[in-house]
């Protein structure tokens, strides 16, 4: 199963850093990552993700689990399963301040051994990530 993770410690709150997550038009101001993000990310919603890895594609999922503010899930693929790709956002207290934010992306299923060959190394974008979401919040306070 390929899988890609990344993990920052933020000096900001768990409710600055919520509202950047789960604000889907204000992506592309702090993301470096996403040309955009069209729908609402709350729980049950369906968001579709234009990332700049795959210019020309859009990834439509769904939020699967929303634990504000410390854990959400957003998740697609292919019917029965035969696919799966699950991102899951996590943040927690960190020792002596701050939130520990945690994102992995899990790739499964039937078809998953053919269809990550295609996958590209996802890591930087993940690292990037969570490096423009730190400076977001951190701005933020």
């Amino acid at each position: 199963m390929k899988s890609f993770a990344t993990t920052t410690t933020i000096s900001a709150s768990a409710a600055t850093i919520w509202s950047l997550l789960t604000d889907a038009a204000g992506y592309p101001a702090w993301n470096s990552t996403v040309t955009k993000i069209e729908g609402t990310i709350a729980a049950g919603q369906k968001v579709t993700v234009h990332a700049k890895a795959s210019p020309g594609r859009a990834f439509p999922l769904t939020v699967t689990a929303f634990e504000a503010p410390a854990r959400m899930v957003w998740s697609g693929g292919m019917p029965l399963g035969l696919f799966t790709g699950t991102r899951i956002f996590t943040l927690t207290p960190a020792p002596g301040g701050g939130v520990v934010f945690s994102m992995t992306e899990r790739f499964a299923g039937l078809m998953a051994g053919l269809i990550t060959r295609s996958i590209p190394d996802l890591q930087p974008s993940f690292d990037t990530f969570a490096a423009d979401l730190k400076r977001a919040a951190e701005r933020a306070g």
